[in-house]
């Protein structure tokens, strides 16, 4: 029958420590994507449940037979003596990299000195080097030998390492009193206290109390694992990943004392704060300040907001300070698991590069902007040029025929010989001269209209309504002489109403058009062709387009289209004008532009913009 008084609180706990052990070590089993510091934790706790169930077999075995079976002493020490080594291989491979760390051979030799004691245990009966009396339950009735003080010496060495690893690494990744770093550090130090206090015979108890007191750890590390994910975080090797990140980062607690930072962060803000440490108050550091009228300095206060609403915030802040400026663009996130608040990482994103890369190229945009005014200038004064040129010389040659008639009338006034009709016919001749000058001026007048709208243009971007109708009389006005220069033909296809409106700056609707007539012209290289200009509607959208025959577009030029200021015209043109007609179409007639061309046989561009 067994003994009643074994059945004491410490024998019910060593049961629930090897079951605790035992789940422990199915829970690590199932887990997907185990890494190098699972496999580690996995062995630690084998090598305990060896313990723990060696001890168990062992007592009720002693209970129901009252003898004390040697084999069963030989398995719980098996896992006394290599659990100590696990558990600090464990506590470098959590320090020293989360993924993978190179085993070695040398790490085998950590395991000489606990296999060498393992066999002086079994063969302790021989020589008597371990223990010099015969083996007891109870630790203080046992008598140390000589050797056994340096196996107890190496293994609580390999398990002060072991946890001095684990300790410091979770309080530098979770800070000192994250919820964490609370569990693992009462998880190592209660189990370590009570073994030291058994194997010294500081205290009376069994010897399976020292695999009891692991029931305890095993406890406060299951919360850390399930709950706090304990074999997730990043161990501090890893900060020579993160360090090579070229945006700064620093990480708050709930207290707001600083966990961590990067390299980045520190460099970029060594000049600016004159304390930056780890496990340091926030505020502490915030007061180290030496730099003002920065939104830095109210960090804390979008810290709580964003820790309140549980949202990210994004902000950017202009850091000036004697001759460094910088600006940063702040994301602010809070870290939550399960609604529970844990800290707040602060990314510092230096975008001052991009700022002064923004900025060179808005100049530029004005720069080309500018370049565009003056080539559509100069496009306009060669357009005036050769529309007013025909009208003038006609005005001129008006101007010499009424001269000459002017002088014959002069002379015609003492002449007794001139008739009265002769007068009348003087005069009817001068009639005819002045009819002839006045179709010239009204088309003068007109081009003349049709180039201020265009010089406005230059100068603004209003949007009025215009009908087809007023689209293709400015089109013809401007474009009539350079088709005649060029021996072109311009051939209208329009089928739509002429009433129809779109709304826009139709002078920059015509600036475009007259420019992809003038391209149509150039591709023809000085022989004559045939430019068709054609209107149609395709549901609520008008379509416009300018075709020719011409020797087309070569591919290299068609993927740079409209994306790159490149031209087809070599050393005669500078691609600005289609660049910013595109631009021009999407910007200000909120329409789309696209063209189609094969080499040697022309090209087709089609410009579509909305009614509405």
């Amino acid at each position: 029958m067994p003994d009643a008084n074994e059945f004491n609180l410490m024998f019910i706990l060593l049961n629930t420590s090897t079951i605790l052990i035992f789940l422990m070590i199915i829970y690590l089993l199932k887990l997907r994507n185990k890494e190098q510091l699972h496999y580690a934790f996995l062995f630690t706790m084998i090598s305990l449940f060896v313990w723990s169930i060696g001890y168990l077999i062992e007592v009720y075995v002693r209970i129901y037979t009252d003898r004390t079976i040697m084999l069963f002493v030989y398995v719980w020490y098996f896992g006394l003596c290599y659990t100590p080594v696990f558990l600090m291989i464990t506590g470098i491979i959590y320090a020293k990299s989360k993924s993978y760390m190179r085993i070695t051979k040398r790490f085998l030799l950590l395991f000489v000195i606990p296999t060498i004691s393992l066999v002086l245990i079994i063969t302790n009966d021989y020589h008597h080097l371990m223990f010099t009396s015969n083996f007891s339950v109870q630790a203080a009735k046992i008598e140390f030998g000589h050797l056994l003080l340096i196996h107890i010496i190496y293994s609580y060495t390999c398990i002060i390492v072991g946890l001095a690893y684990v300790i410091s690494y979770s309080i530098n990744n979770s800070g000192l009193l994250s919820k964490q770093s609370i569990l693992v550090i009462l998880g190592t130090v209660i189990p370590f206290v009570i073994n030291i206090l058994i194997t010294f015979k500081l205290l009376n108890m069994p010897l399976y109390a020292t695999a009891v007191s692991f029931s305890i750890a095993i406890i406060l590390y299951g919360i850390a694992i399930l709950r706090f994910n304990f074999l997730s975080i990043s161990p501090i090797a890893l900060n020579k990943v993160v360090d090579t990140i070229s945006d700064g980062f620093i990480v708050v607690n709930q207290g707001m004392y600083v966990v961590d930072y990067n390299k980045t962060f520190y460099e970029t803000f060594k000049l600016f704060f004159s304390n930056i440490k780890r496990n340091m108050s926030l505020v502490e550091m915030l007061d180290s300040n030496v730099i003002k009228n920065s939104r830095i300095m109210d960090i804390i206060k979008y810290i709580n907001y964003s820790k309140r609403t549980g949202r990210p915030i994004s902000l950017e802040d202009h850091v000036v300070f004697h001759y460094i400026e910088k600006y940063f663009e702040i994301e602010i996130t809070p870290l939550t698991n399960n609604g529970i608040y844990y800290g707040t990482v602060v990314l510092f994103k230096d975008i001052t590069q991009s700022k002064k890369d923004l900025e060179t190229i808005q100049k530029n945009q004005e720069m080309l902007m500018q370049n565009e005014k003056l080539a559509s200038l100069g496009q306009l004064i060669g357009g005036i040029a050769h529309n007013l040129k025909t009208p003038i010389m006609s005005i001129s040659g008006v101007i010499e025929g009424l001269v000459g008639l002017v002088k014959e009338y002069k002379e015609s006034i003492d002449d007794d010989q001139v008739t009265k009709e002769d007068h009348h016919e003087i005069a009817d001749e001068m009639m005819e001269w002045i009819n002839k000058i006045k179709p010239y001026c009204s088309y003068i007048s007109d081009v003349i209209t049709a180039v201020k709208g265009q010089a406005v243009t230059l100068s603004s971007s209003n949007a009025i309504r215009f009908t087809i109708e007023e689209l293709l009389k400015k089109i013809e006005i401007l474009m009539k002489h350079e088709l005649l220069h060029a021996h072109c033909k311009l051939t209208k296809r329009v089928n739509v109403d002429l009433n129809t409106e779109l709304s826009g700056d139709v002078n920059s609707l015509v600036q475009i058009v007259d420019n992809l007539i003038i391209n149509s012209i150039h591709s023809y290289k000085g022989s004559s062709g045939e430019i068709v200009l054609e209107i149609t509607q395709k549901n609520d959208t008008i379509l416009i387009k300018v075709s020719d025959n011409g020797s087309g577009i070569t591919t290299d030029i068609k993927n740079k289209l409209f994306k790159e200021m490149v031209t087809t015209k070599g050393k005669n043109g500078t691609g600005l004008g289609l660049y910013m007609s595109y631009s021009t179409i999407k910007g200000r007639f909120r329409g789309d532009m696209w063209f189609e061309s094969e080499s040697d046989k022309g090209t087709t561009f089609t410009i579509a913009i909305p009614l509405t």
